[in-house]
């Protein structure tokens, strides 16, 4: 039977929690909060062994890696040909002379201290790319001899130069040429876009960070220029065509994870010509297109417009030309799925779609231009099984073959090395531990690398998450998610349920579906009393386009409607849910979904969480919202269409207890977007808490004070008990 629990008083505003008889009510102790310590990272990492396999290809067709057992660490080296595995008996030792000093060295990997420098080096080692001045240099790497290439860089009109918003560096933006000739650039023109502005906390006079970061709805966004550098001369070719917006068609700058360099953009083998994607401003026209690296003539091969956003994969860039066959293979989601169509390189014509039906290509691996085959990694082909899983196939090119590589039911981590015969897969679950073997590019198993052995993390208590799937908003669509509940789950109790969120649009609240002994701290909070639940919802990728695009112009939805249906069939299935106490966190994106789920669902989430939130995207980096959003467009009363997503104009909504938690030197988000949100609650007279780290960035969301405070918060105000004074995580407690 329930019960109502007495109203807590906190800073001048009544908060009344629905409890249960059962609710937990007493104080937590250090000891509660030391026993949830033991369920993070740094923790429960150490009493894992053979995971984390990252092949590094050597000579003879082999590769090496290493690995953490339970007697050290080791070096491993394989030969898929002879189906072997052999264990270096140190990592000083070369295994009998097997491999030589420069190969041990990049086996040892990991033992580097010193950062590499921001260059690029040249297919053949002979030469360094490098920024000084706004120009671009090379260094003769064997006597270190500079030569300038550029000569008309300019502050805020760089060669090469990497800074567009929230991702800035010294490194160059380029791609040589095969035969290390020449170099494919541009020059990026900022003069006259918008800054951004931080100022650190010291004593004494603060410095100023200022720097280029264009919004949406910016008249002037950063543009490029694309060039063709000769470095032997040197000289400088521009492009035949109008500058391009800083965009790729993968993600929401020109560097992509998972690309090396400069995406989108491709040599010929010969470097006679480019081949490059040129990516509207709101991710809706790209133009495939081919330079002429003598002359800058542009030729355009391909265009595709969609009505949302286009992007050309996940997590890699997934067109190629082949210029030995004239043709060239596109991606696209025109048919609602990722799928890999062939055209004519010269024409333009579409020859034969590549792949069908449902299920995406997410990355494409190899081309096999002899053998007419491709190999890439794709998802939700495999009737059953996880959508979110991913395999590995191959095809032909004329669309026949499908051949799956990947048999075992599970998420399955790649490595296909140049040119080689083999690859090594790594596949696991969330609730089951990774195996790694080498295949065959038949996917015949030829060895068997590493079991990963958790015997050492069960023997503490550790139990697995469990994955779980609810109907979306509209009750038909299926939804995954994980479950983390208490290892010590008492079923005739009620638990608080606890949201974390990452509502996408790039990606999802789980994350990988891959096995990893700690997730954040989700299972942490868990031990303190709570159900913590990750539910990717419709918006999200790795689903079809629909599935993805399904708030698209409506970032203030952030899955949220989906969320809020999960949880309550959740409550329905386990008695063991308190449905009545719910609470959701979330950093970055998820912090601008915790905050608006707090003022759009003031009934249902008592306690939020926001931290680092975007929660106005006129305030945040273009690209973002004008990918997901569409371009800015105001009315002739001075609306806009971003206004009704942003989340200080909600703010008066809020009925629960809300913490809003920004680090004051965050270049991704800026702190303005929190506290616009704080302004916002002043004026409508809302109590709130307000949590300002000095000269923290953006990733200050695993930092032991704000894990701490965030477990704080959820302990007294859903919870309904008192956390321990000032707990210090990473600390060995104290003897009694």
């Amino acid at each position: 039977m329930k019960q109502h629990a007495l109203a807590l008083i906190a800073g001048g505003l009544a908060i009344a929690f629905a409890g249960s008889a059962d609710a937990q009510q007493r104080a937590l102790t250090a000891a509660d909060y030391a026993r949830a310590e033991r369920f993070l990272r740094d923790s429960v990492t150490p009493l894992v062994f053979g995971i984390g396999v990252q092949p590094i290809s050597i000579s003879g067709n082999r590769f090496g890696y290493r690995i953490r057992s339970k007697t050290g660490s080791e070096i491993i080296l394989v030969d898929p040909a002879r189906g072997t595995r052999a264990i270096c008996s140190s990592e000083t030792d070369r295994c009998g002379g097997a491999i030589d000093d420069r190969e041990l060295s990049r086996l040892r990997g990991g033992d580097a201290r010193v950062a590499p420098k921001p260059e690029v080096v040249s297919p053949d080692g002979k030469r360094a790319a490098f920024i000084r001045g706004y120009n671009l240099w090379v260094r003769d790497v064997a006597s270190s001899r500079e030569t300038q290439l550029t000569t008309d860089g300019a502050k805020d009109f760089g060669y090469a130069t990497d800074n567009a918003g929230w991702v800035r560096s010294d490194r160059p933006i380029l791609v040589w040429s095969p035969d290390s000739k020449k170099i494919a650039t541009f020059q990026q023109d900022e003069r006259a876009v918008g800054e951004m502005y931080l100022v650190d906390t010291k004593a004494g006079h603060p410095t100023l960070q200022a720097w280029k970061y264009p919004l949406p709805g910016d008249s002037v966004i950063a543009m490029i220029q694309r060039v063709i550098i000769d470095v032997d001369v040197p000289r400088v070719t521009r492009l035949d065509m109008p500058a391009d917006a800083h965009r790729s068609t993968l993600c929401d700058h020109i560097i992509c994870r998972g690309n090396e360099g400069w995406a989108d953009v491709q040599w010929y083998p010969d470097g006679s010509q480019l081949a490059f994607v040129s990516t509207s401003r709101d991710h809706k026209h790209e133009v495939l297109r081919v330079a002429n690296a003598a002359t800058g003539k542009i030729r355009d091969v391909l265009r595709e417009d969609v009505a949302t956003q286009f992007e050309s994969g996940n997590g890699l860039v997934n067109w190629r030309v082949l210029p030995a066959s004239n043709e060239v293979i596109w991606f696209s989601e025109r048919d609602d799925w990722g799928q890999l169509y062939l055209y004519d390189l010269g024409t333009g014509r579409l020859k034969n779609k590549i792949t069908t039906g449902e299920g995406n290509v997410d990355q494409l691996l190899r081309v096999d231009d002899k053998g007419r085959a491709l190999y890439f990694v794709g998802n939700a082909k495999e009737r059953g099984r996880d959508p979110y899983f991913r395999h590995f196939y191959k095809i032909k090119m004329d669309g026949t073959g499908l051949t799956l590589l990947t048999p075992d039911d599970a998420d399955h981590e790649i490595t296909l090395p140049a040119s080689a015969q083999y690859f090594v897969d790594t596949y696991s679950r969330p609730e089951v531990p990774q195996v790694s073997v080498v295949r065959d590019l038949n996917g015949k198993l030829l060895l068997t690398l590493e079991t990963a052995d958790i015997t050492g993390l069960r023997a503490t208590g550790w139990k697995p998450p469990m994955p779980i799937t609810v109907k979306a908003r509209d009750g038909k669509t299926d939804l995954y998610g994980l479950l983390y509940a208490p290892t010590n789950l008492d079923r005739t109790k009620k638990y608080p349920i606890v949201n974390h969120i990452y509502p996408g649009p790039q990606t999802g609240s789980v994350g990988g579906r891959g096995f990893s002994p700690a997730r954040g701290d989700a299972q942490a909070l868990a031990e303190l009393g709570f159900v913590v639940v990750e539910i990717d919802g419709m918006g999200t990728p790795w689903r079809s386009k629909s599935f993805h695009d399904y708030y698209y112009g409506r970032m203030g939805d952030n899955t949220l409607p989906d969320q809020v249906a999960g949880m309550k069939e959740l409550a329905r299935r386990f008695s063991w849910i308190d449905i009545d106490r719910a609470g959701i966190y979330g950093h970055s994106g998820g912090g601008f979904a915790a905050a608006d789920a707090m003022f759009r669902y003031p009934d249902f989430f008592k306690v939020g969480i926001s931290e680092a939130g975007n929660h106005d995207n006129r305030v945040y980096e273009d690209d973002w919202g004008e990918r997901y959003q569409g371009l800015l467009v105001r009315g002739p009363d001075g609306s806009d269409n971003y206004a009704p997503e942003a989340n200080q104009l909600l703010a008066q909504n809020l009925k629960g207890k809300l913490l809003l938690a920004h680090g004051t030197l965050d270049d991704n988000v800026p702190p303005n977007n929190t506290l616009l949100v704080v302004d916002a609650l002043i004026k409508a007279n809302k109590d709130f808490d307000l949590l300002l780290l000095p000269n923290r960035r953006h990733g200050f969301g695993n930092e032991a004070y704000m894990v701490r405070r965030r477990w704080d918060y959820f302990v007294k105000y859903l919870l309904g008990a008192e956390p321990p004074k000032e707990y210090q995580l990473g600390r060995p407690p104290r003897a009694n």
